[in-house]
């Protein structure tokens, strides 16, 4: 009788032990995905962030984008590549700083006579 209430006892914890590391894988996967919406989420906003100061300084005028790269993240802007002057470098950096969202602006642009 006392094999009997063991084995049914011993089963009874087995199946609330699997029960239990089921729930917490099933959670652990839930919190991956929500972390991978979050990145997502976030180079998507940087993203933006990149297309509206390149439109900014496609629409300044005297200044040629031809060879200006824009990098953004986290409201951070990076320029980079090269102008005909120092003045466009100038230009650059103050119109990226004027678009909405962006915290600073760290200019790379050089100087190349074309």
């Amino acid at each position: 009788m006392k094999s009997a209430v063991l084995k049914v006892l011993s089963g009874v914890v087995a199946v609330m032990v699997a029960c239990n590391v089921y729930a917490q894988a099933s959670d652990a996967a839930a919190g991956g995905q929500t972390a991978t919406a979050g990145a997502k989420a976030e180079k998507k906003a940087n993203r933006q962030l990149g297309h509206k100061v390149r439109a900014a300084l496609a629409k300044a005028k005297g200044l040629d984008v031809s060879s200006i790269n824009v990098r953004a993240k986290d409201g951070a802007v990076t320029l980079s590549g090269t102008v005909p002057d120092q003045g466009q470098i100038d230009l650059a950096g103050d119109t990226a700083k004027g678009v909405a969202g962006v915290a600073s602006v760290s200019n790379k642009l050089n100087v190349q006579q074309q």
